[in-house]
């Protein structure tokens, strides 16, 4: 992955950024993720949200619902690629379906293990 940021042990770190209309998940996926080069830069409930959540931060990884008022997903996603065609995307919905742009897919239900294994892929 070439975007990211080299942290003070030499180490490349990425910012992460959340978005899903729901509190808990948010919540449990910031809570769940596991690597120390992840720093999360924020959350947001909609897609309004994390396009202006994303013109603050520049996150290099991004979690996505897809079901949500205001902007959906699958509207976000176009638009965060358009901003940042790097962009890592991984989105975590109960739509069995991968949308263009999107890097990869998370199911919900998930385990920790899950979420973890998905992130890890988008980091490689």
């Amino acid at each position: 992955m070439s975007n990211g940021t080299m942290n003070g042990n030499g180490k490349r770190s990425f910012k992460l950024m959340i978005v899903d209309d729901s509190n808990l998940m948010r919540r449990r996926i910031e809570r769940s993720q596991q690597f120390e080069e992840l720093q999360l830069v924020g959350t947001a409930a909609d897609g309004v949200e994390a396009l202006e959540l994303f013109k603050r931060t520049d996150p290099d990884v991004v979690t996505m619902d897809i079901t949500m008022p205001h902007m959906d997903g699958i509207e976000c996603i176009a638009r965060l690629v358009a901003m940042k065609p790097a962009i890592r995307i991984l989105v975590v919905s109960a739509l069995a379906d991968m949308e263009r742009g999107a890097n990869g897919f998370l199911n919900k239900p998930f385990t920790d293990r899950q979420l973890n294994e998905a992130i890890a892929e988008l980091m490689r």
